[in-house]
């Protein structure tokens, strides 16, 4: 990029989304990008691994949106190294987005979240998702103005990232915290994540989709092979972990119904994304304890 195009005003940084888990990040990044790269679902700590989207706006600048963990409280060894990981990123990010729940309010969970983006040295401002959920309307001016008077945030967005709501104002927002600076990638960059991770990432979505509250944190899911074909098939096998039989049996269904279903449902996804046909294999093996297992946290990518 040339000193004319730095001249214009041309800004570039990266831009963490944090908050306490279920506010709705993934949902956000996904929108901010234009295109779906994290899974989304409404049972806590959907998201493991922070996820790089990128969103370019022409002539105005780059932005590097990092979807991070939702913070909680942890439990297992995968759940700490999940609140470390975002810990981390608040500090080493241009700008931190901390996102809440209009519609759930400030609670101590957001509380919380908020006083560890406060001890950070990044800028950081705060993103009120779900507004249009908010009832009455007339009660959100409250919620803003608590966190602008009690907590100190002078910028606060709201926006809903469902229907798109206030996203456009939020990205101009965004641009104008982040530093003068050429783009930090290419125009059509559009994440870090490699095909095969959005892959794991969209089967286990699929799958909470259909197990709902029975068993979220006890699955994970592993590509173990990706391969194309020379008729130009992709041929993925994943396997699905569970802690126990029982939990097998949920995932497989009456007569194998529910996993065929999370088949279908990933496949179709992967197919439209990659804009090829996909074979797709889904086996559920039971390794007990693996949230707590450092070799099998490294093969997911957690640890």
């Amino acid at each position: 990029m040339s000193e004319n195009d730095l001249s214009r005003g041309f800004r570039s940084g990266f831009v963490a989304l944090v908050g306490w888990t279920n506010v709705g990040k993934s949902t956000l990044l996904n929108r901010m990008v234009g295109v779906k790269l994290a899974a989304v679902g409404d049972v806590a700590q959907t998201t493991r691994q922070s996820i790089h989207g990128a969103r370019t706006v022409p002539g105005r600048g780059q932005i590097i949106f990092v979807d991070t963990p939702g913070l909680h409280n942890p439990k297992h060894r995968m759940n700490r190294a999940m609140v470390q990981a975002t810990g981390r990123t608040i500090g080493e990010v241009d700008l931190v987005a901390l996102v809440v729940d209009a519609a759930r309010g400030f609670g101590p969970g957001d509380q919380r979240a908020a006083a560890q983006v406060k001890k950070s040295s990044s800028k950081s401002l705060i993103v009120l998702n779900k507004v249009d959920l908010v009832r009455p309307k007339g009660s959100l001016l409250p919620l803003m103005e608590s966190l602008s008077g009690e907590w100190g945030f002078e910028t606060i967005v709201p926006v809903s990232a469902k229907t798109g709501s206030g996203c456009d104002g939020l990205i101009a927002t965004i641009l104008d915290g982040l530093p003068p600076g050429p783009p930090l990638f290419p125009e059509d960059y559009l994440t870090d994540q490699p095909e095969r991770v959005l892959a794991a990432e969209w089967i286990r979505e699929k799958l909470l989709a259909s197990t709902r509250q029975e068993l979220p944190h006890a699955t994970a899911v592993i590509v173990e092979r990706w391969n194309e074909r020379e008729d130009g098939l992709l041929d993925i096998e994943a396997s699905i972990l569970v802690e126990r039989e029982s939990q097998k049996k949920i995932v497989i269904g009456k007569e194998g119904q529910l996993l065929k279903r999370v088949g279908i449902e990933a496949r179709a996804e992967l197919e439209a994304f990659l804009e090829q046909r996909i074979m797709l294999r889904l086996w559920v093996r039971v390794r007990e304890h693996w949230r707590d297992d450092e070799h099998m946290l490294q093969r997911l990518g957690l640890s």
